[in-house]
């Protein structure tokens, strides 16, 4: 038996070429960048920012937010919905 390398059963198997990786601009957090502190549930411009457009509230990964903020903003839009001030489904 011979032993020579990576032989299959159709012949020499070529190698794909790789994929060049999708580099992503850096997300940054906008409430630390202007400097707020509390994120209020009345500011409705600011909130439909972060929601989709069927009304899901977006994750830290897609908007960039922190931790600390993300978990204020989650608040913030559920009482702003509970309120009447943005809509529980999108339009």
């Amino acid at each position: 038996m011979r032993m020579s390398g990576p032989k299959g059963k159709f012949g020499d198997k070529k190698k794909k070429k790789a994929r060049a990786k999708r580099t992503e601009a850096p997300k940054f957090c906008r409430f630390e960048k202007d400097g707020i502190f509390e994120v209020d549930y009345r500011d409705t411009n600011t909130l439909g920012r972060y929601v989709s457009a069927q009304g899901k509230i977006t994750s830290r990964k897609r908007n960039g937010c922190t931790a600390f903020y993300q978990r204020q903003l989650n608040l913030a839009v559920k009482r702003a919905r509970f309120l009447a001030l943005l809509p529980y489904v999108g339009e």
